[in-house]
């Protein structure tokens, strides 16, 4: 509803459907969706959690919706920021024209954990460095849209935005009857198209794979869902191996040459003979022949130098520098604890701003200023003092929010949006992406890992 209390336009319909639905209805239909993501293995881990490591991921049936405009907005922005940020990427391990021009400091680079001198001078296919991008994006009070946060090495959720929408299909049909809803079921075989488009030069019918760290990995239904609903061989680092300066596959009928790794394991644990020796879950050698062209990983090794946190206040710069266009999307305003003037200004305003780690992800590792304890701030100052350039800061925005099925019915609970945006010879995105929400009341953490839930995402159109 906008702020006099009348129903927005593009929920106006589905208000009128949900006014006639009745309470026994609802929550038959929320058991019958339980059942059918217990069935599936649909499960995500909560870290520290008493009641066990996995869940059933929280699905709630009210969608968020999207009006065609707002969404021809958000593709324009999100086009222009991920085609900037390969561009960094490609120049941070190149030519370093942005650092030799003062744009971003050579420190910031350098010093960044996730920056990988193993990268420096390999050509990648077609330049391309994050081919898969989750980019989380929040709007804000006045109904302007933020990006919050740049996902460029193993962005992970995009099985819970197809599972979300083929539950809401199930159960409720006669919705998309009524609703002109833009459909996102083809994302795997445009997944699967990009990675074939950036295959080795030369190979014609590329073997692509999905590389897992495994059954105990919190994402693997996803892994084993994307490998699936492509058609390609799930693996492990175990399952591959290197001879003649090639990647091949053990495969029951011999070893069979492999082009394209979709991986879904960090950097440091993906050849044990180039970053850490006592990783069981790599393939040793890879690194030779991903440096000789032989072999495509998506995402690029070293691709995490421009999703840290501490590169984040610069994107718009990188999109001036790069593009020559302002950015279509805006930063959330960002305060620097390295720099002396921001940290004071942070460590006087802490109750009021959100701290963030600059290489910290899944919401760990941050403070919440409105919702935390005196003791908890005070905790945090001297962390923050003892390493002022581990940590960034920004105002707490006044997430919009989203009607939410809780215990005691209908509430608000604030949400963001997190869409994957495909590069390969071209951009390409389905329409929406993973609606995520803050399940506790007046929580504005939304990750899966503290307990948040999803929705599905509707793009209405035109």
């Amino acid at each position: 509803m906008s702020a006099d209390g009348r129903v927005r336009p593009h929920y106006r319909e589905f208000a009128q459907w949900l006014a006639q639905q009745t309470p026994d209805a609802i929550e038959r239909k929320r058991a019958e969706a339980d059942l059918a993501f217990r069935r599936v293995g649909i499960t995500f881990a909560v870290y520290g959690d008493n009641a066990g490591t996995e869940r059933l991921i929280p699905f709630d049936m009210i969608p968020r919706i999207i009006p065609a405009d707002e969404w021809s907005l958000l593709q324009r922005g999100l086009e222009q920021r991920v085609r900037a940020l390969n561009m960094f990427i490609d120049d941070i391990y190149h030519e370093q024209h942005i650092i030799r021009a003062g744009v971003v400091p050579a420190e910031q680079i350098y010093r960044n954990a996730q920056y990988r001198p193993e990268m420096q001078g390999i050509r990648v296919a077609s330049d391309i460095y994050a081919h898969i991008a989750g980019i989380d994006i929040v709007r804000a009070g006045a109904g302007e849209f933020y990006v919050l946060e740049d996902n460029l090495r193993v962005p992970s959720g995009v099985s819970y935005m197809l599972e979300d929408r083929k539950m809401m299909m199930r159960l409720y049909p006669e919705l998309f009857a009524s609703h002109k809803v833009a459909p996102v079921e083809h994302y795997p075989d445009l997944l699967l198209d990009n990675l074939r488009s950036v295959a080795p030069v030369g190979v014609i019918d590329p073997t692509v794979v999905v590389m897992t760290p495994g059954m105990y990995n919190s994402a693997y239904f996803e892994h084993a869902f994307l490998a699936q609903q492509m058609g390609v061989e799930l693996v492990e680092g175990k399952d591959l191996f290197v001879n003649n300066n090639a990647v091949w596959m053990r495969t029951t009928r011999g070893p069979k040459r492999v082009d394209v790794i979709y991986r879904r394991l960090d950097d440091d644990f993906l050849d044990p003979l180039a970053f850490r020796a006592d990783s069981a879950l790599g393939v040793p050698g890879l690194l030779s022949v991903y440096r000789a062209g032989r072999v495509t990983l998506a995402n690029a090794i070293g691709t995490g130098v421009a999703d840290d946190k501490s590169i984040y206040p610069y994107v718009p710069a990188i999109i001036r520098f790069y593009l020559s266009e302002e950015p279509v999307l805006n930063n959330v305003p960002t305060y620097q604890c390295r720099h002396a003037k921001e940290l004071d200004y942070t460590l006087a305003n802490l109750a009021q701003l959100v701290v963030k780690e600059v290489h910290g992800a899944g919401g760990y590792g941050m403070l919440v200023g409105p919702a935390s304890s005196a003791r908890e701030i005070e905790d945090f100052r001297a962390r923050l003092l003892a390493r002022p350039d581990g940590y960034i800061a920004q105002p707490t925005l006044a997430l919009s929010n989203c009607p939410t099925f809780v215990e005691n019915g209908v509430a608000p609970r604030h949400i963001d949006l997190r869409p994957f945006v495909l590069s390969g010879k071209t951009i390409s995105m389905v329409p929406g992406g993973l609606t995520r929400v803050a399940l506790r009341e007046g929580s504005l953490v939304v990750n899966s890992s503290q307990g948040g839930g999803t929705k599905d995402t509707w793009v209405l159109e035109q």
